[in-house]
């Protein structure tokens, strides 16, 4: 992840003071905004690979700023922020961040937690038209899986969902936002396809399944 670069968009001085050399070390290039204004000024003329972003800003409230960015940039978001409610942290994830951390945190989480966002956007993600990642090959003509070797059969729905779950790898998406996207509207409160869709889809995986299709409690689920 060397030679990335990351905008940290905060009013409070310390934790400018904390993250820049903490990041730098881990060689990243870091830029600093304090406000809004300021950070829309930076990013569009950096073009940042990766937003920290608080959401107590003092000319705007970080959740609209969330929102504007994601119209307009496709780069990770990781929101830090001393709010603790779920109700924030689903409403951060649902206008497009990719994770959520609260404060006070620790340096080892942040920087595992930057790793995991970056590889979103990795190259070789998609090879005509077949989703490849880390040894499973999804083909959406076939609505089959290739894992190691061997052929892994989805129904439409789990397929969707699998699919779905890839193409935002390493984001947080809210039990909503999923429904939404692979049951349509009428589906959004209906928990229980949602939760048994998932245990199919670790099922028909075994370990990789396991190992790469998590759960963030009461929030959502994600792709490792």
């Amino acid at each position: 992840m060397s030679g990335r670069s990351i905008l940290v968009i905060d009013d409070e001085p310390q934790i400018h003071r904390f993250l820049k050399p903490a990041l730098e070390s881990a060689a990243y290039t870091v830029w600093r905004a304090d406000n809004a204004a300021e950070a829309r000024r930076v990013i569009a003329a950096r073009m940042p690979d990766l937003i920290l972003l608080d959401l107590g800003l003092p000319d705007r409230d970080g959740q609209e700023l969330l929102a504007e960015i994601r119209r307009d940039y496709a780069m990770p978001i990781i929101v830090l922020s001393a709010r603790d409610r779920d109700a924030d942290k689903i409403a951060a994830l649902d206008c497009g961040a990719n994770d959520y951390i609260e404060k006070p945190f620790s340096l080892g989480e942040l920087l595992a937690r930057l790793r995991a966002a970056l590889r979103i956007n990795a190259p070789g993600f998609e090879v005509g038209g077949i989703i490849i990642v880390d040894g499973l090959e999804l083909d959406g003509q076939a609505l089959t899986g290739r894992l190691s070797g061997t052929t892994v059969s989805f129904t439409r729905t789990e397929f969707r969902l699998l699919e779905f779950l890839l193409r935002n790898r390493g984001r947080v998406i809210t039990h909503s936002a999923i429904l939404k996207a692979v049951w349509g509207n009428a589906q959004d409160r209906e928990m229980n396809y949602l939760r048994i869709y998932i245990g199919h889809l670790r099922r028909k995986l075994g370990d990789f399944g396991e190992a790469h299709i998590k759960t963030r409690p009461g929030v959502g689920y994600y792709f490792d």
